[in-house]
């Protein structure tokens, strides 16, 4: 009782009205600044944090955490409308968000992803206030071999539900994992597949690369089959949810942060993990099977939610343990430094005002977001009332403005065409795309941990699989590929049977 007693003082901290003014401007510049391509939480954090030199610590990290939610929702809102996710969390919400909107539910879709997001930031902030200290004690624990094993189970998973073939899966996921070994080896430090070109030596940064395989190949796309479909502006939809998308997304929103969560406070966590899992989730538990892959709604509600309740769990480790497990929270992390505050277990007895007040307006701010951005699901929408050759030629725009401000060096404009005219070929033969944005984002990170377990166990295999948490894991990654075989046997006994009967 002793944290809820600490967060009801928290609720008195946050609810002052200088307080309320701080986190209903981080999210409305959260919001504005994620709805541009490229530029999302970690990015607008970062570009906001000299704003708040004069700020006091409590008034500063409460429009820290209102950024925070805002961009994510905002990354959202173009990734379902423009198919241009915002960062990499919002990957997911395109694969559903955008066949959604182009089938005139844009304004369907947005409001199931702010609600996903309102449900998932609470639930997954009552858990930070009622677990963080075991679930902070749990990720101390977890070595190598568990991160490699979560990362299998992300690659496995996904590849065998997209795509109209697991093989087609599996060429994405490798076209992903191949774009992720571009750079420096971060064990050796040997260059690989930079081709001589020093701008290549710190890798393609996965924004570019996902606003490349989804903004830029969904724009020369469209451009090649313009002539011969017309350029009618994309009808916008009734801008409500009816009872029957409730009825379809109120599990999803349940069941997305009990995903989003562990894996945002564990260390090397974030969102792209378990969006990709409450996907995968949702699609193996929804009756409406068909309608995956062309606008199911349950697509976006799960994935958003789980990504919420991430953000809430990411606060874990850096305020318990000091570690930073996004960027975001790095750059958190930088700020906390800049006020002389160290995050780590004395935090919670240090400064119990500045933690509480953070946390309570964590609750302050999604009530914000969902009051500011479930009115303006419309207006947002109505943004598919462009004309398809001015909206693309927009999106490229706004595309190309996102992957120059990422490293603000010309070639990342090349490698965004080159990405670009990929993503386009991956369309024109039916690969997916999520399989090799999750390759660029997880790639890189897998093998790191290989690595590391590897020589852990001084080169032997076993060491993979020596903690019941990878042996778990593994467990569950036989089920995943071994159920759709199982199945299609029982199927095929059942018909036997019945023929025999005939």
């Amino acid at each position: 009782m002793d944290a809820f007693t600490s967060l009801m003082d928290g609720f008195g901290t946050a609810l002052t009205p200088v307080n309320l003014l701080w986190a209903a401007v981080g999210v409305l510049l959260g919001t504005a600044i994620g709805v541009l391509p490229g530029i999302g939480p970690a990015m607008a954090v970062a570009l906001l944090l000299p704003v708040t030199y004069g700020l006091e610590p409590t008034g500063a990290f409460i429009m820290f955490a209102g950024i925070y939610y805002g961009a994510m929702f905002g990354g959202s809102t173009t990734s379902i409308l423009l198919n241009t996710p915002g960062e990499s969390a919002a990957v997911v919400a395109a694969m559903e968000g955008h066949p959604m909107a182009r089938a005139g539910r844009g304004a369907q879709a947005l409001a199931a992803a702010a609600i996903g997001h309102f449900a998932g930031g609470m639930i997954g902030t009552l858990l930070l206030v009622a677990l963080a200290p075991t679930v902070a004690g749990l990720a101390v624990g977890i070595g190598a071999p568990d991160y490699f094993a979560i990362m299998v189970l992300a690659f496995i998973a996904v590849t065998s539900v997209l795509g109209s073939s697991r093989i087609r899966g599996l060429a994405s996921l490798l076209i992903g994992l191949t774009i992720g070994l571009v750079g420096l080896d971060q064990m050796t430090g040997q260059q690989r597949l930079t081709f001589g070109s020093l701008q290549l030596a710190d890798g393609i940064d996965v924004v570019i690369v996902a606003v490349g395989l989804f903004a830029i190949g969904e724009a020369l796309w469209v451009a090649a089959h313009l002539r011969r479909a017309g350029g009618e502006a994309i009808p916008v939809g009734r801008p409500w949810l009816g009872g029957a998308d409730v009825r379809r997304t109120w599990k999803s929103w349940l069941r997305g942060p009990f995903i989003g969560f562990p894996f945002g406070a564990i260390p090397a966590g974030g969102a792209e993990i378990p969006t990709f899992l409450s996907y995968v989730t949702e699609k193996r538990l929804s009756r409406h099977k068909d309608e995956w892959g062309k606008g199911a709604i349950e697509g976006v509600a799960g994935p958003e939610s789980a990504a919420s309740a991430s953000a809430a769990g990411t606060l874990v480790s850096m305020l318990t343990l000091g570690l930073p497990t996004t960027a975001v929270a790095a750059v958190m992390l930088a700020a906390f430094q800049q006020y002389g505050i160290q995050p780590g277990p004395l935090l919670f007895e240090r400064e119990p005002d500045l933690v509480w007040g953070l946390i309570a307006s964590l609750f302050v701010g999604m009530v914000l977001l969902l009051a500011l951005n479930l009115p303006l699901a419309p207006v947002w929408a109505k943004l598919l009332r462009i004309p398809r050759p001015y909206l693309y030629a927009g999106i490229l725009f706004f595309a190309a403005v996102g992957a120059y401000a990422v490293g603000g060096e010309p070639v990342d404009l090349v490698i965004l065409l080159v990405i670009g005219l990929i993503g386009f070929g991956m369309r024109r033969y039916g690969l997916p795309v999520l399989p090799a944005v999750i390759g660029v984002i997880l790639g890189p990170n897998a093998e790191q941990q290989l690595r590391r377990a590897l020589q852990i166990s001084d080169g032997s295999v076993g060491g993979l699989v020596e903690t019941p948490f990878s042996l778990t894991v593994y467990g569950l990654i036989v089920l995943v590929v071994a159920w759709p075989l199982v199945k299609k046997a029982l199927v095929r006994a059942r018909r036997r049977d019945v023929d025999v009967e005939a």
